[in-house]
């Protein structure tokens, strides 16, 4: 069985527990008045869970994520030419200065990188690191803030797409067909 791994990254790192965005309001199903640490969670865990699911759609990405000896500095890789946007994004969202946003960032970014090397362990493939990914996707949309608009800011406004934030059976199977197609590039039909 493979971990949630937005509630491992989340359990982890002590953050509070995160909560789903409504499909129809595009706000937070919480109260309005999270916290500065909450509304960091909440906007930064499934951004960077986000970008690693793109980063992982090349095999040197998911390569650099199974092998890199990286310890910090993940923000310049997920979110490329991208990152100061996205930090800008999650640090006002948040409230939080830039640069220690950034920081926290970081810390998602290696403990979600940590998380991923131990599900797929140390005989996995680059293959397993694109699956893991592919299939969390569906999830971490649920909790990834309209406000900070991550598809547009990495150019893939699918991500932003009210429907990935809808539940219950029809969507469930749309979602599950679509996620097939999610995979790795290289998959086999």
């Amino acid at each position: 069985m493979t971990v949630n791994l937005l509630q491992a990254v989340q359990e982890n790192l002590g953050y509070p527990p995160l909560h789903k965005v409504d499909a129809n309001t595009e706000k937070i199903i919480a109260d309005e008045k999270n916290p500065e640490e909450d509304r960091f969670s909440q906007s930064a865990i499934p951004a960077v869970l986000t970008a690693f699911f793109t980063y992982s759609r090349t095999d040197e990405g998911a390569e650099a994520i199974l092998h890199s000896q990286l310890t910090n500095g993940w923000a310049n890789f997920i979110f490329g030419d991208h990152k100061s946007g996205i930090v800008k994004s999650i640090a006002d969202y948040s409230d939080h200065r830039t640069e220690d946003a950034l920081k926290k960032i970081n810390s998602v970014a290696s403990e979600t990188v940590r998380v991923i090397r131990q599900q797929v362990t140390a005989s996995g493939e680059i293959e397993d690191v694109k699956n893991l990914l592919a299939h969390s996707q569906q999830d971490v949309l649920l909790y990834l803030p309209a406000a900070l608009r991550v598809g547009k800011l990495l150019y893939d406004d699918t991500l932003d797409d009210k429907t990935h934030k809808m539940e219950g059976p029809v969507s469930s199977l749309m979602h599950s067909i679509g996620g097939s197609f999610a995979g790795s590039d290289n998959d086999k039909v």
